[in-house]
Parts: structure tokens; C-alpha cells; sequence
């Protein structure tokens, strides 16, 4: 293509076979043949009218969808987490489509609180004195560092200085609250004693550790050491619980509590043990929509809920409602109930069952023993066994993520694995025509 070749933006807009907003193709058609006459004025072939088709079926690809999780993850950090149950949506989405008592007290015809009757149900359920809600788990700890850090020194111990997926990472997020962190013991092995070497920390910080195990020559300071610490120091123990497993004997559990959740701490046994405020996510094992969940005493929730930052971390009021119906749930013991728990708690027999149906509607793979994972960073290490459906075809996977609708696969050793505990059985007729179309 030389320059004279290269079409107008209007034409090139008329070209493109998509339904995205004109005003988006303007500026895709304006970009490439811009592009393009960089690339012919520098010698090289170009064609503005296959950069634009690419740069819109990438747009396209970026649009928000609804994707079939077949990798086996529970809570899939780039799917979404926590899918939600029904009537939380529906709660939610009468919260965005209408007028509500946001912050209005029915009673009173006067101002109310945000979300006074979700406080009330998430301190019910976890035994806290108060609790409060934010955007996110890193909003909790951001805000507490910033309440009741005031600048002052937190002693962390090395093998609790995380990084998660996404930049976040701990030491960062401290920095930026204006506390000093004040690394103490060794990345293997802390002890209380090595917490009572800092001087005069403004609050004692513990993190679970969400995405990884320390494991071998280890031993870290418990919960109860570390709150007989706090007293003897004057200040509060924070614990970020990160993945918000509301009780650690899970009595929303028909039996003893599953195995792979051995080593997660509760929030209840937690507060228990004498941390003084706890957070966790809300999207995680907690079964609900992004938000960071603060339980606790009474008299810290309010300076967390006084602080200027608070306002600026708060959720809406569709997050509100969604997350009521959530923490009903566990108020109610029907928690079970929760797309989160349903999968986790599915049998091994009835995914079997559903394994097969699929192998038979595609025909084509095999059934293998395998693994689902809890996800999002939590449980480390914890694995959910049960079957997979495996394939060999070679370019499944990239076919699947452009299917109508996509599915997101996992891929090991040389094949696709579809593994149908993270997928909702309403999904599994329109699984089957996607792979058996994808695997001719």
C-alpha cells in the first residue's frame, strides 16, 4: 500500500465489521492510518486497513463478557473471584435501577447509615463487637495503617512481607499509609520475642500469607503470643486474615469441615484469640462481591470509620446490597447455599457423572483424576480432588477463548484440561456445543 492507497478514516470506519462505538472506530481508523503512513514513510509495507480490523477485534476482546471458568480455580482472580448468587445480583441491580434507603433511616424519615444492617450482620457473624466495610482488603489495611499507624512503627515478620498478583505488595502499601515498617525476625523462623525488640510500634501487624507456604525449619508467633504482646505494649493487634473464612469449623458444612481447609484461620476463632481487629476480602472464601470486610472492637471501628480516607474507600450502594443477602446467608446457616460452596462442597460422584455426559456429547477426550484449587490467593497449597476432562486437540485452548461463549481452560502437560467443578452445571449443554464444535 503506498500513500495514495491509504483509504480516509470515514472509509475505513465503514470497512470494519464491528458494532463498537463509532466514536471508538474513529479513533481506531484515525490511529492506524496514521500508523501506517509511519510505516510506508519509513520503507516498510503497510496495511491501515488490517492494523485497524486487529486493533478492533482486540477491543472487542476487551469488552466485559461473561466467560465460561472451566481452569478449575473456584475464585479465578481474572475471571471475577466470587461469583455471587442470584438474588444478591438481584438485589444489587434493584439497588442500581432504583431510588433506596441508602442513607436514610425508614424510622426515622431522617439521614441513616450506609450500611448500619450490614455492620450489624457481619459483627453477628463474626462475634466482633463492630465491623465496617470498604472497597477492598487493601482499602481495610490501607485505612487501619493510616487510623491507627499515625506514622509510627509496625513490626511485620519477613515471611509475612507478601506480594500478590496485580503489584500489590506489602512493604508498598505501608510506605504509602505513612507508616514505618520494621522488619523483624528472619523469613523461616519468627518468634514473639523477636516482635518485642521494636520499639515503641504504634500497632502489631500480622498478614496470612494468601498465595504461598513457608514450609520445613519454620515457626512464627501465634496469634495469642502476639495480642499478650500488644497488651503489654499498649496497642492493637491487626490481623489481615485475607481470605475470609468466617469460621474455621464451618458449621454451614454438612460434617467436619472440608480438608483442604486445614490450615485456613477463621475470622470468629481469630477474634477469639485476641486480635483486636481482623479483615478479609469479601470475594473470596467469603462468597460475595469485591469489598474489605473490618471486625473488631468497637472503639478502633470508629476511628477507622472517623478517618478522612474512609469516606474515599467506601462501597456503593449496589456492593452494599449484594453483600447483605451474602452475610444473610451465613447469618441463616444456608451459607452452603453460596456458588463459592456449592462448587467447592460438588461430590466427586456427580461431577464424575457430569464428566461423562460432556465426554460423550463431544466425543472425543478422557476422564483424568485431578485437582481444583480454591484460588484468589487463598487456602495455599490447598487442592479439591476430583476429575477433569482431558483433550489433546492441538489449538483447543485458543479456540476456546473465541467461542460463543468463551471458555477458559487449563493447559498440562500438552493438553486442555476442562474441569467442571468451577463450572455451573446450567453452563454444561453450552460447554458441550462449544468443545464439540471446537475439538472437528
Amino acid at each position: 500500500m503506498s500513500m495514495r492507497d491509504l483509504p480516509s478514516v470515514d472509509r475505513l470506519v465503514r470497512s470494519l465489521e464491528s458494532d463498537l462505538p463509532r466514536a471508538l472506530l474513529t479513533e481506531v481508523a484515525r490511529s492506524s492510518i496514521d500508523e501506517a503512513r509511519e510505516l510506508i514513510s519509513a520503507g516498510t509495507e503497510a496495511d491501515a486497513t488490517a492494523i485497524a480490523a486487529s486493533r478492533v477485534r482486540m477491543l472487542e476482546a476487551a469488552r466485559k463478557t461473561r466467560v465460561i471458568n472451566a481452569t478449575g480455580v473456584l475464585l479465578h482472580t481474572n475471571l471475577g473471584r466470587a461469583p455471587i448468587p442470584a438474588e444478591a445480583a438481584d438485589k444489587g441491580a434493584a439497588s442500581a435501577t432504583g431510588y433506596g434507603n441508602l442513607e436514610f433511616d425508614l424510622s426515622t424519615g431522617k439521614r441513616g447509615s450506609r450500611t448500619g444492617y450490614l455492620k450489624s450482620l457481619l459483627a453477628a457473624i463474626t462475634g466482633a463487637e463492630a465491623a465496617m466495610v470498604v472497597n477492598n482488603n487493601a482499602g481495610a489495611l490501607f485505612l487501619t495503617l493510616m487510623a491507627l499507624g499515625d506514622g509510627g512503627q509496625v513490626p511485620v515478620a519477613r515471611g509475612e512481607l507478601i506480594e500478590i498478583g496485580g503489584s500489590y505488595r506489602l512493604p508498598e502499601l505501608m510506605e504509602a499509609s505513612g507508616v514505618d515498617l520494621v522488619e523483624v525476625g528472619t523469613t523461616n523462623r519468627t518468634r514473639a520475642a523477636d516482635y518485642r525488640k521494636a520499639a515503641k510500634p504504634a500497632l502489631l501487624l500480622k498478614i496470612h500469607p494468601s498465595n504461598y507456604q513457608v514450609s520445613g525449619f519454620t515457626e512464627e508467633a501465634s496469634l495469642e503470643q502476639l495480642a499478650e504482646l500488644g497488651s503489654d505494649f499498649g496497642v492493637p493487634l491487626v490481623f489481615d486474615a485475607g481470605s475470609g473464612l468466617v469460621d474455621s469449623a464451618c458449621p454451614w458444612v454438612s460434617g467436619p469441615p472440608p480438608p483442604w481447609l486445614s490450615d485456613e484461620p477463621g475470622v470468629l476463632q481469630a477474634l477469639q484469640a485476641g486480635a483486636d481487629l481482623v479483615m478479609f476480602s469479601g470475594d473470596k472464601l467469603f462468597g460475595g462481591p469485591q469489598a474489605g470486610i473490618i471486625v473488631g472492637r468497637a472503639d478502633l471501628i470508629s476511628r477507622l470509620e472517623s478517618h478522612p480516607v474512609a469516606r474515599a474507600l467506601r462501597i456503593d450502594g449496589p456492593t452494599a446490597a449484594a453483600l447483605t443477602v451474602v452475610a444473610e446467608s451465613y447469618a441463616s446457616g444456608t451459607a452452603a447455599e453460596l456458588p463459592f460452596w456449592r462448587m467447592a462442597l460438588c461430590a466427586e460422584a456427580d461431577l464424575r457423572q457430569r464428566s461423562t455426559a460432556l465426554l460423550e456429547k463431544v466425543g472425543s477426550g478422557e476422564i483424568i483424576e485431578s485437582f481444583s484449587t480454591p484460588g484468589a490467593g487463598s487456602v495455599p497449597g490447598g487442592r479439591i480432588p476430583g476429575p477433569a476432562v482431558a483433550f489433546k486437540h492441538a489449538g483447543l485452548h485458543e479456540r476456546l477463548l473465541t467461542a460463543d461463549p468463551p471458555v477458559v481452560a487449563r493447559t498440562e502437560k500438552g493438553m486442555v484440561l476442562i474441569d467442571l467443578r468451577s463450572v455451573d452445571p446450567d453452563d454444561d449443554r453450552a460447554l458441550a456445543t462449544v468443545l464439540e464444535a471446537a475439538c472437528r
